[in-house]
C-alpha cells in the first residue's frame, strides 16, 4: 500500500516532532502509511520549504503547514 501522506521536515524542527505525532496517530487509527521527506536532503526542498515546515501532502496535493489539524488530516483521508 502506497503512502497517502508525505511529511516534508528537518531534524531538530519542533513542529515537525508535532506534527509527527498527529500523523502517525492518525495513520494508526485509519490503517494509513505516511512517508517522511528530509528537505535538508535536498537544495531544491530546502529552497521550497525551507521556512515552512513541516509541510505535509495528503494524494499529492499540500495539505498543511506548520502546524497538522488532525480533524482536518482525518477528514482529508476520509473522502
Amino acid at each position: 500500500m502506497a503512502a497517502r501522506i508525505t511529511l516534508y521536515s528537518r531534524p531538530g524542527c519542533h513542529l515537525c516532532d508535532d506534527a509527527r505525532v498527529v500523523i502517525e496517530r492518525v495513520c494508526a487509527e485509519l490503517g494509513e502509511r505516511y512517508e517522511e521527506v528530509d528537505i535538508d536532503a535536498d537544495e531544491e526542498l530546502q529552497r521550497r520549504y525551507g521556512e515552512e515546515v513541516p509541510v505535509t501532502f495528503v494524494d499529492g496535493r499540500q495539505h498543511d503547514f506548520w502546524r497538522v489539524d488532525e480533524s482536518r488530516l482525518r477528514a482529508a483521508l476520509t473522502v
